[in-house]
């Protein structure tokens, strides 16, 4: 058996037809029926008779890249059913803050607003809706996020995380969820002919990949085929974004998303408004959009030199916490839209969970990365009594806390660390390899073309793994500036030699040649000056010590 039918089969794919379905996703296989969702006829009611009364109706969108997808698909579905009185609001990070708000709602209300529809959020937002009711505006939810025990008082509540319903599938995102919107409606409005809605999946697959969500059932055929409208760059703004980051259309993949196109559109919401990244998805000119994807490069070059500031200050003050289980740093000005990616880069480096607190006068507010058996969650939960407001999940959480107790909870929650007597966390942080090689000779071109099918990749669906359990080192370069790369050529027992590149790597990388290693890798080509070459992503690396 050759070594990709061997990865297929170690995610399952043990037959034929399970490998056909995954490795050919059929988009009509998965369009399951939109009305099982909850509240999904309510919905389209409200909206028929938005439809018929031309009533003022304000998309309402978070500014993640899931909120960002889904209102700029509602903006163009919207169009073409016939919706002449249409706007989006996508609230400010740093003057409304996330969800709805009271305020943001005012301000919704000014624009002459009759119907809010919410994307990817409004599920917990019970006082905000009953405030619009007040105000005489009505609100369709629709969402994907975890939900309260009580639906919010909203004309419908459309999210597949409400019990009670049929829907097959509950891992939508907050596009995806707009998405079958859409799908209902097409049943009963024109504009929009069955079929024509495929159109949309790139702001789908867009939300589906940035949002983490699992790429399973019907969010792998979404994506499937999202990419694939995507190559064919029908949208104008999202076509001149690729052509700013220097992106092939061709070559567009789930990793050209989260890697590409994900970080440029966050950019804006996390340093000034996400609206400069709507503008760029709604742009129907050429002139408009390239400024717009200018503007997300500009912001994002920006991002990274602050983001790269505050993990070089984060990083000292790690080292003085070295006995810390937890580590909990904090620091006046520390820009709260991009603490997060500071957070999970302080993680890899120190293989501990991570609580990051941005200052701000006699209120803080931080975010926290964790792995393994530790909760951030449960963390912030323990020290509920020393904190304005928190929450979140076992990965991922935030904590609100006046300055004047950072210290305080950075001791409560390195008390709660130990009271739980965990050990060997580290290993959570280790790849997992599907397949284990005794030598290269399968590491070739047509593996990765093979390897390639597998697409979308993310979660759910990661990059493939290899691990070689025994190699030798025959040469070791460092490169980049700093020396903080590695270019590693190895043999195996058999004498075939592959090459292993490792970006921005730890010191336990830095081989001496006559080393005998343990390499876990991805296999990739690289392409230089024409010249293709299959090579070795680098992600983790044993050394075996003879005593």
């Amino acid at each position: 058996m050759d070594l990709f039918n061997k990865i297929l089969i170690s995610r399952g794919m043990t037959t034929q037809a399970l490998r056909q379905r995954f490795l050919q996703p059929d988009y009509a296989n998965t369009k399951y029926d939109p009305f099982l969702l909850p509240d999904m006829q309510k919905a389209v009611e409200r909206l028929k008779q938005a439809h018929q009364k031309q009533e003022k109706i304000v998309i309402y969108g978070d500014y993640d890249i899931d909120g960002l997808s889904a209102t700029a698909l509602l903006l163009d579905a919207f169009g073409k059913f016939g919706f002449e009185n249409v706007e989006a609001f996508i609230p400010n990070r740093f003057v409304e803050g996330y969800g709805m708000t009271m305020g943001a709602v005012d301000k919704v209300a000014a624009m002459g607003a009759n119907l809010i529809v919410t994307v990817d959020t409004g599920s917990l937002c019970h006082a905000e809706i009953e405030y619009a009711s007040s105000l005489g505006i009505d609100t369709v939810v629709t969402d994907h996020h975890n939900v309260a025990e009580t639906p919010p008082p909203s004309v419908a509540a459309v999210n597949p995380k409400f019990p009670g319903h049929t829907y097959p599938f509950r891992d939508l995102c907050g596009a995806g969820v707009a998405f079958k919107l859409v799908q209902a409606l097409q049943g009963e409005l024109d504009g929009l002919p069955d079929g024509h809605e495929k159109w949309l999946l790139d702001l789908v697959a867009l939300g589906t990949v940035c949002d983490i969500v699992k790429l399973e059932d019907e969010n792998r055929a979404n994506v499937y085929w999202g990419l694939e409208v995507l190559k064919k760059q029908q949208r104008t703004g999202l076509k001149a974004l690729m052509t700013v980051a220097g992106m092939e259309p061709v070559k567009v993949n789930a990793r050209s998303l989260g890697f590409g196109l994900g970080p440029r559109m966050n950019a804006a919401g996390r340093l000034e408004t996400a609206q400069h990244a709507l503008d760029m998805l709604v742009a129907d000119d050429g002139l408009t959009a390239l400024a717009a994807s200018e503007k997300l490069e500009e912001l994002n070059i920006k991002r990274r030199s602050i983001q790269d500031e505050i993990f070089e200050e984060a990083c000292q003050q790690a080292e003085e916490l070295a006995d810390d289980r937890v580590l909990v740093v904090s620091s006046d000005g520390w820009n709260h839209g991009v603490i997060g990616i500071v957070a999970s880069k302080l993680v890899e480096k120190y293989k501990k969970p991570v609580f990051i607190i941005g200052e701000r006068g006699s209120e803080a507010t931080g975010s926290a990365r964790s792995f393994g058996d530790f909760s951030a969650a449960d963390a912030v939960r323990a020290a509920d009594d020393i904190i304005i407001k928190g929450g979140g999940h076992g990965a991922a959480a935030g904590v609100t806390l006046t300055t004047e107790k950072i210290g305080d909870f950075r001791r409560r929650v390195n008390e709660f660390y130990d009271s739980l007597q965990l050990s060997n966390q580290e290993r959570y942080l280790l790849p997992k390899a599907d397949v284990e090689i005794d030598d290269f000779s399968e590491i070739n071109e047509e593996l990765v073309e093979n390897l390639a099918k597998m697409e979308p990749f993310g979660n759910g669906n990661p990059e493939p793994i290899l691990k070689i359990s025994q190699a030798t080192v025959l040469s070791a370069r460092r490169m980049g500036a700093d020396g903080q790369h590695v270019k590693l050529t190895l043999r195996d027992k058999n004498n075939k030699v592959l090459q292993m590149l490792a970006f921005n790597t730890p010191e336990e990388f830095f081989c001496e040649p006559g080393d005998e290693v343990s390499v876990w890798f991805q296999p990739i080509i690289n392409e230089w000056q024409g010249v293709r070459t299959v090579e070795g992503r680098l992600l983790h690396l044993d050394k075996k010590l003879y005593f």
